[in-house]
């Protein structure tokens, strides 16, 4: 999505337009920002904002992307592959189990973002080294927050609930399913962003991650408290 700032021009003789639609996001950036905008031309305007602020949110999809296809196969994927009643015969506790899903799924998903973020960096930079006069856009406070703090909090959240529906359900589809609408939260975010109504700078974002440390600590623990191996081991006999 980046490169499309860099090819714009091959298909828009103005980014007049394209400036005119992230207005409402404009207008919520900070006013130091803004007064550095004044002194940006058209085109700078539209891959300072673009490249720092309308993309960031998007980086917190991709490890729930990912953590979501790889949590809901935890448990039902074992039921699939008959492997369920070794695993839950292991002398592992609940707690312990639940935990081990949990990071199958955290740790991948993580890698996988850590080198989108790095792809990005590379291009975002690319981008603003030639449109903005030498000047490198990441990474930023902002950015490191949302890769380093709130994609692993917002992560491990969604793949304790999605581990949670993954032992409840039969299938590895029907646990995709359900799970697919804890992105919905995420998509909020996106749009919000992309409306203007949120910008996610360091304070927003250290709030953010304060909230969601808390939800991970609740969901644990509750998602342990319902998970009975008992429970599944007698649906399956």
């Amino acid at each position: 999505m980046p490169l499309i700032l860099a090819f714009a021009p091959s298909f828009a003789g103005s980014y007049t337009q394209s400036i005119s639609s992230l207005k409402s996001l404009l207008e919520y950036l900070p006013k130091h920002v803004q007064e550095e905008l004044k002194e940006m031309n058209e085109m700078q305007i539209l891959a300072y904002v673009m490249l720092k602020y309308f993309f960031a949110s998007f980086s917190l999809i991709i490890p729930l992307m990912v953590s979501n296809v790889i949590a809901s196969d935890s448990f039902a994927g074992e039921k699939e592959r008959k492997t369920i009643e070794a695993l839950l015969a292991t002398p592992l506790s609940d707690s312990e189990l639940f935990l081990g899903k949990i990071l199958a799924s955290f740790i991948p998903s993580m890698a996988v973002t850590l080198v989108s973020f790095l792809i990005y960096a590379v291009t975002a930079n690319t981008i603003s080294f030639n449109i903005l006069n030498g000047k490198l856009m990441i990474p930023t406070v902002t950015w490191i927050l949302l890769i380093f703090g709130f994609s692993p909090t917002i992560s491990i959240a969604t793949i304790g609930l999605t581990v949670i529906v993954s032992a409840k359900v039969k299938g590895v589809r029907e646990a995709q399913q359900i799970s697919a609408l804890l992105l919905i939260r995420i998509l909020a975010l996106v749009f919000g962003q992309a409306a203007g109504a949120i910008i996610l700078g360091p304070t927003i974002t250290l709030m953010l991650i304060g909230i969601f440390i808390l939800i991970d600590i609740l969901t644990f623990k509750i998602s342990v408290k319902i998970f009975r191996r008992e429970e599944i081991l007698s649906k399956l006999s």
